[in-house]
């Protein structure tokens, strides 16, 4: 993966982003749940379950740029993890990652 690839951009703008789970409860990374549930919303999933089922049918495409070590993560794993996120850190994670994507774009 190249230094400007969107993964790497993600990547650094979420790397600020706290982990909210204990160490034994971490079977998936935290940035391959958050990048899935990116796609997913952007490709129009609006629940747990659609996103969860985005990420299977898009498991291979995923695995060529994410850790999946078990998987996709079940929409219960995405819905707890988000729960659990710092309601201000994930927006200025969110917000930063936009703004260096739009950056360049044509308005």
């Amino acid at each position: 993966m190249d230094a400007t690839s969107p993964v790497r951009a993600l990547s650094a703008h979420f790397a600020t982003l706290d982990d909210p789970r204990g160490e034994r409860t971490k079977l998936h990374p935290l940035l391959s749940i958050v990048t899935i549930a990116l796609c997913a919303v952007i490709c129009g999933a609006e629940s747990w379950e659609d996103i969860a089922g985005f990420g299977e049918a898009k498991s291979d495409w995923l695995r060529t740029f994410l850790d999946l070590p078990h998987g996709i993560p079940a929409h219960d794993a995405f819905n707890r993890v988000f729960a659990a996120l710092d309601p201000q850190q994930f927006p200025a994670c969110f917000v930063r990652w936009r703004k260096a994507m739009a950056t360049g774009l044509p308005t």
